[in-house]
């Protein structure tokens, strides 16, 4: 007996479960039959963020070695899901939303020469945690680890799996640049560029059709059920 896949939403750094986009598209998709599961990925904490622990959380959430998982994943969480996807052949299908690609680079360009340098002597770098709606901090073990991970496969996820990813042009926060050069001569990823920002919070009716369209084969199983 073939079983659906299980659907996941990664959020990304310093929200949560109840970002605004995992929300709008987790009811979405309740209204065609679909848990759309949101996770926690401010694993193990937000101060002590580690892409390893986020990653080990989704593959935990995938089930067993023969269940699948189609997978959104948004910013840091769109990069958590390629690096799990690239690893782990249960994820059938990524949704990628302004994902950070090349996060370490990314990081050291927003925060600066001169931050990161205080962030490596201190320890810490203070961040607006948006799930908590307070000031918090991260710290700087988050970088090495995020180093260490992004050093595999020349710093691109190798990512075999249909993917749809959609970027804003107007990201500030995680360069379309990165988006383009990524996707370029990958005949499985569809890329769809639209006039938004980092949040693609103008974009959720269009996120939503783009990405059913594109899961027609994973939403197809579930008519009889």
């Amino acid at each position: 007996m073939s079983m659906s896949p299980r659907w996941l939403y990664l959020h990304g750094f310093a929200s949560g479960p109840e970002s605004a986009k995992g929300v709008a598209l987790a009811r979405h998709y309740a209204r065609k039959g679909i848990h759309l599961e949101r996770l926690n990925l401010r694993q193990p904490s937000l101060e002590h963020l580690s892409l390893s622990a986020m990653m080990r959380t989704v593959r935990e959430a995938v089930g067993g070695e023969r269940d699948r998982a189609v997978v959104f994943g948004s910013s840091l969480g769109g990069l958590t899901a390629c690096r799990v996807a690239e690893e782990d052949a249960r994820v059938c299908a990524l949704v990628l939303l302004a994902p950070a690609l090349r996060a370490s680079e990314q990081m050291r360009r927003n925060v600066g020469e001169e931050g990161l340098r205080q962030w490596r002597e201190s320890g810490w770098w203070g961040t607006r945690d948006y799930a908590e709606k307070r000031e918090t901090r991260v710290h700087f073990d988050f970088i090495r680890d995020l180093d260490a991970i992004e050093a595999r496969s020349d710093g691109w996820p190798d990512v075999r799996v249909p993917t749809l990813l959609i970027h804003g042009r107007q990201d500030t926060t995680t360069d379309i640049r990165y988006s383009r050069e990524w996707v370029r001569g990958k005949s499985h990823v569809r890329f769809v560029e639209v006039e938004d920002g980092h949040e693609l919070v103008a974009s959720l009716d269009r996120i939503a059709a783009e990405a059913d369209d594109f899961l027609k084969p994973f939403l197809g199983g579930l008519a009889g059920q």
